[in-house]
C-alpha cells in the first residue's frame, strides 16, 4: 500500500510539474506576443504618429533596452533570493504599457508605453526561465525549448493580432490587447505558488547538498561567453532587419498592402516556433554546439538569397530561416547555465537582456541606415550577417562542460 501510495505522489507531482511547465510557456507565449505586436504595429505607429525610420529604430530601442536592461540584475539578485511574486508583477507592467499603447498621441508617449512593455518583459524572462529549469528534470535543453517555444508562437501570432485587431481600428486596438496581459496575470499568480512551494523545498535540499562546482578559469568562462554573444550579435540584429523593416521592404519591393506583407513575418515566425521546439531535443541527442553552430552559420545560405528573391519564394525563405535560425537559443542558454552551475537566473537574465538589448541597439543602426541609403541596400548588407556563426567552431565540446570524459 505505501509502495502504491508512493508511486502515485510521485506521478501526481510529476502531472503538476508538467502543467507548471506549460504554464510558464503559455505565459511566456502571451508576453512576447504583446512585446513582438510593437514592432509589427511599426506602419500602424508610422501612419498615425507621421514617425521617420530613425524613430522608430529609436522605438525599437526604448523597447529592447528596456527589456534587456534590468534582466541581469534581476537574474542576479534571484538567484540568492527567488521572488515567485515577480512572474504577476512583470505581466502588471506590459497591462499598463498595451493601455499606452492604444491612447499614446505623441512620440514621447509612444515611448513611455513602449518602455513599459520592456520592464515588464523584464522582469518576466529570468524567473520563468528558472520555472523551466525547475521542471526540466534531466531534459534540460527539451524543457527550455517549450519555454521558448511559448515566446516564439507568441511573436507568431503578433502580425495576425496587428492583421485582425489594429489595422482595422488603428492604433487604439492596441487595447484589445491588453486582455492578454490580464490573463497573463491570471495565469502567473498560480505558477507563483508552485513556485514559492518549490522555492521552499528546495532551500531545505540545499542545506545538505554541495555547492554547485565550476570547472573552468573565469578566463575561459569569458572567452566562451564572448563567442556566444557574438552568436547573438549576429542573431539578433538579423532577426531586428526582419522583424522591424523586412514588412516595408516587401511592400516596397513587392508593391503589397501591409496585411500582404505580414504573411512573410508570420511565416518567418512561425518556422522560428517550429525551430525552437525541434532544438532543444536535437541538441539534448546529438550535443548542444552542433545544434549552435547550425542555428546560425546554416541560416546563411537563405539569408543571402533573400533580398534577389521574387515573393513566392521569400515566403518559402522566411519559413526556412525562420526554422534554422530560431532552433538555437533556447540551446545556448541551456549551454551557458551548464558553464556556470548555481547561476541559472544569471545566465538567463543575461542572454535574454542581451538578445533584446543588441536587436534594440541593431534597430537603431538599421532605421538609420535605411533613411540614410535606402531599406533594400541595408536589408542586403543585413543578408551576411549569420555567416558569422562560423565562430561557434571555437566553442568547447559538451562532453568538457557537462564534466564527462
Amino acid at each position: 500500500m505505501n509502495t502504491m501510495s508512493t508511486s502515485m505522489a510521485v506521478q501526481q507531482s510529476a502531472k503538476r510539474t508538467s502543467v507548471m511547465l506549460l504554464g510558464v510557456s503559455f505565459a511566456h507565449l502571451l508576453n512576447d506576443a504583446m512585446q513582438a505586436a510593437v514592432p509589427a504595429g511599426f506602419p500602424v505607429f508610422r501612419q498615425s504618429l507621421d514617425l521617420s525610420f530613425a524613430q522608430i529604430g529609436w522605438v525599437a530601442f526604448t523597447l529592447n533596452i528596456t527589456a534587456s536592461i534590468l534582466q541581469p540584475l534581476i537574474g542576479r539578485y534571484t538567484d540568492r533570493k527567488p521572488m515567485p511574486l515577480l512572474l504577476p508583477l512583470g505581466m502588471l507592467f506590459t497591462l499598463l504599457g498595451m493601455v499606452g499603447l492604444a491612447f499614446a498621441s505623441s512620440f514621447m508617449l509612444l515611448l513611455g508605453a513602449v518602455a513599459l512593455v520592456g520592464v515588464g518583459s523584464s522582469i518576466l524572462h529570468p524567473e520563468s526561465s528558472r520555472v523551466a529549469h525547475m521542471a526540466a528534470g534531466r531534459s534540460k535543453g527539451l524543457a527550455q525549448s517549450i519555454f521558448q517555444i511559448g515566446g516564439n508562437t507568441g511573436q507568431t501570432l503578433a502580425p495576425l493580432l496587428i492583421a485582425f485587431f489594429i489595422v482595422p481600428r488603428g492604433q487604439g486596438g492596441f487595447i484589445w490587447l491588453a486582455t492578454l496581459a490580464v490573463i497573463g496575470i491570471v495565469v502567473q499568480l498560480a505558477i507563483g505558488k508552485w513556485y514559492k512551494r518549490q522555492v521552499a523545498a528546495r532551500e531545505r535540499k540545499d542545506r545538505t547538498a554541495p555547492t554547485a562546482e565550476r570547472r573552468f578559469s573565469n578566463r575561459y568562462v569569458t572567452f566562451v561567453f564572448a563567442v556566444l554573444i557574438l552568436l547573438l550579435f549576429s542573431k539578433f540584429v538579423y532577426l531586428a532587419s526582419m522583424t522591424g523593416y523586412y514588412v516595408f521592404y516587401a511592400m516596397e519591393r513587392f508593391g503589397l498592402s501591409l496585411e500582404q506583407a505580414q504573411v512573410c513575418l508570420f511565416v518567418l515566425q512561425f518556422g522560428g516556433m517550429v525551430g525552437t521546439l525541434l532544438g532543444g531535443p536535437l541538441a539534448d541527442r546529438f550535443g548542444r554546439k552542433p545544434v549552435i553552430w547550425l542555428s546560425i552559420f546554416g541560416t546563411a545560405p537563405f539569408s543571402l538569397l533573400l533580398p534577389y528573391a521574387g515573393h513566392a519564394w521569400a515566403i518559402v525563405l522566411c519559413a526556412c530561416i525562420g526554422l534554422i535560425l530560431m532552433s538555437g537559443f533556447s540551446v545556448i542558454i541551456v549551454y551557458a547555465q551548464e558553464m556556470l552551475p548555481g547561476h541559472v537566473g544569471t545566465v538567463a537574465g543575461l542572454f535574454f537582456g542581451l538578445s533584446f538589448g543588441l536587436g534594440g541597439i541593431g534597430s537603431v543602426a538599421l532605421g538609420w541606415a535605411a533613411d540614410a541609403v535606402s531599406i533594400s541596400t541595408m536589408m542586403h548588407v543585413c543578408a551576411w550577417l549569420p555567416l558569422l556563426g562560423a565562430i561557434a567552431f571555437l566553442l568547447p565540446k559538451d562532453k568538457s562542460i557537462m564534466g564527462r570524459a
